[in-house]
């Protein structure tokens, strides 16, 4: 079974020559005698010449299988009400990579035992060798059915999600086109809409507990199977978080506590008396304090695209050609519409080495953000296509996101393309609310995340308690008065908990490294978007604190670096 038509005209970036021209990716009858060869020459290897092109041929059949997968993702989440595109995906799934997995361990097991590994060069390899043996020593055959267990089931959270509509004005609509209304100056009408959207998520709520229970058992026996104490364990060790601990991300919640939460809690103090309200309430929170309308930055995606493209072209004439190329190979699905999965992300096709993006717009300054971000981690993929070993074009995720959120800071200079100059500073000074406002809740869902996994056998009750208590110590002064049951469930909007679980605190920890660029960029522009471009180039030959070295920033999550930038935030917002 072939991939829905998306991208057929792209092409590899370099010419196969392990592979055969002709492949059906779809097909493990044609894939299968592939690994076979690979694993039958691995035998034969005499120098660290030889492993080296040994393993490019490896590489070129692995990025080809990942681009395989991916072209199938992108089709499913693009059209979740087709089901051909369903059912390619769902057949990848199913039937090539669980093939796949042991035949994968297989030859990572020949690369962590060859001797020739440690002659090849460090700068290189290093990084790469140190994944091989992790991912080597964590592997158990019984957990490859578990995986894609898991993975289907997180298919079907995209599913009900991606069906959410609820019926405004006669009309049917999307949630997220719903959102729009949040930000009206009409109160009543913001609570009617976000009432709508509130009562919808209830009706799917049930089976949501349902499914993120069935997700909770799989993970645990997948640690159970890899000999960890718990699924906690396991992820750290399954995304190499070399670097940092689970007590460190502990001592960050703390840090957060101190630091954002009372800021943030600032804001809504300022926001409620702007709003001349008693209290705040949950539809209270997008709209303009000042009473200003909605920041309006298009109306059509054609002029979403135009004016980034402005932008980046101003910014930096390399980055303007990376986003262009994207736009004329018809890389970027930007505009919401039923049937298409929630959220933003990018994801690359590592055999082409082309980026894409995704993501649901509906004319919001919000949008430009998540498009800027996304572009961030599209340039990132760029900036590594000429490294031919797929292996270590991808860096570990805490720097793929100071790619993408360093992108907005260094963009929003340049806002002026979508808006006025007051409503360009109305823009950026919400874009900074926005990241105070974002590590609370960051520390809400990662702190969520580690009682979950570390309190075996809780019952659905205790998880919403819980639930409770964490949104309590890190969430706001809005009134939940009558919305007591939604709000114990304001977790399943958050995809991360049910696709990516413990993915979340990387986005905490970049935030912190793109303010850090931020704050360089605002006395040297140009050194802070060298330096950046200089830190996307390694890919991911660089460990961790390398990488932020490289950006001329610091990897740390402590008081030291939290503290300088929220006494910067504060003055930046006059708090």
């Amino acid at each position: 079974m072939t991939a829905a038509p998306l991208f057929a005209e792209l092409i590899p970036f370099k010419p196969r020559s392990f592979l055969p021209r002709s492949l059906d990716l779809g097909n493990w009858t044609e894939i299968e005698p592939l690994f076979d060869k690979l694993e039958t020459s691995s035998a034969s290897l005499q120098s660290a010449t030889d492993l080296e092109q040994w393993l490019l041929q490896y590489s070129e059949l692995s990025a080809a299988l990942s681009e395989e997968s991916s072209r199938r993702y992108i089709s499913m989440t693009c059209h979740t009400d087709d089901p051909e595109c369903e059912k390619a995906y769902l057949h990848f799934l199913e039937k090539i990579e669980p093939r796949a997995k042991p035949r994968h361990f297989t030859l990572q097991q020949r690369v962590a035992l060859c001797p020739q590994g440690t002659q090849l060069p460090e700068e290189r390899f290093y990084i790469y060798l140190r994944s091989v043996r992790n991912q080597v020593s964590l592997y158990r055959e019984k957990n490859v059915p578990l995986q894609t267990a898991e993975s289907k089931l997180s298919q079907q959270y995209q599913k009900i999600s991606g069906a959410m509509t609820v019926t405004h004005d006669g009309q049917e609509k999307t949630l997220i086109q719903m959102g729009r209304l949040l930000e009206n100056r009409d109160r009543s009408l913001r609570e009617e809409a976000w009432s709508l959207m509130a009562r919808r998520r209830m009706r799917d709520a049930d089976e949501l507990d349902g499914l993120f229970e069935e997700l909770l058992g799989l993970r645990t026996q997948l640690a159970q199977n890899a000999d960890l104490p718990d699924y906690r364990a396991y992820c750290f060790r399954n995304y190499e978080r070399f670097d940092y601990t689970p007590e460190d991300c502990l001592r960050f919640h703390e840090s957060i506590e101190r630091h954002f939460v009372p800021l943030a809690r600032l804001l809504q103090e300022k926001r409620r008396r702007a709003l001349s309200l008693e209290k705040l309430r949950p539809w209270d929170m997008d709209v303009d304090p000042e009473n200003a309308p909605p920041l309006e930055p298009f109306t059509e995606i054609s002029q979403l695209i135009g004016r980034t493209q402005e932008i980046f072209d101003g910014l930096d004439p390399e980055l303007g050609e990376g986003f262009r190329l994207m736009n004329q190979k018809g890389l970027l699905d930007l505009a919401n519409r039923k049937g298409k999965a929630p959220g933003g992300y990018q994801a690359s096709l590592s055999e082409a080495r082309l980026p894409f993006i995704f993501m649901n717009a509906v004319g919001q300054q919000r949008d430009v953000d998540t498009l800027l971000h996304e572009a961030g981690h599209a340039f990132h993929a760029l900036a590594v296509r000429n490294e031919d070993l797929s292996f270590v074009r991808g860096a570990p995720m805490e720097f793929c996101e100071v790619a993408s959120m360093s992108m907005e800071l260094l963009a929003a200079p340049h806002l002026e393309k979508f808006y006025s100059p007051a409503d360009a500073a109305r823009a950026r000074t919400r874009h900074l609310e926005g990241i105070i406002r974002f590590f609370p809740w960051m520390a809400t869902i990662d702190a969520f995340q580690h009682w979950i996994y570390t309190h075996p056998g809780h019952s659905r009750s205790d998880r919403h308690a819980a639930w409770l208590d964490v949104h309590a110590r890190f969430g706001g002064v809005e009134d939940w008065s009558g919305w007591e049951e939604y709000r114990r469930r304001l977790w399943h909007r958050q995809l991360h908990i049910f696709e990516y679980p413990f993915y979340y605190v990387e986005y905490g920890i970049a935030q912190l490294g793109a303010l850090q660029v931020w704050r360089r960029a605002r006395e040297n522009p140009q050194a802070a978007l060298t330096d950046y471009k200089t830190a996307l180039a390694w890919g991911g030959k660089k460990s961790l604190p390398d990488l932020f070295a490289a950006a001329g920033i610091r990897f740390d999550f402590s008081e030291d670096t939290i503290a300088p930038l929220v006494s910067l935030l504060r003055k930046e917002l006059d708090l």
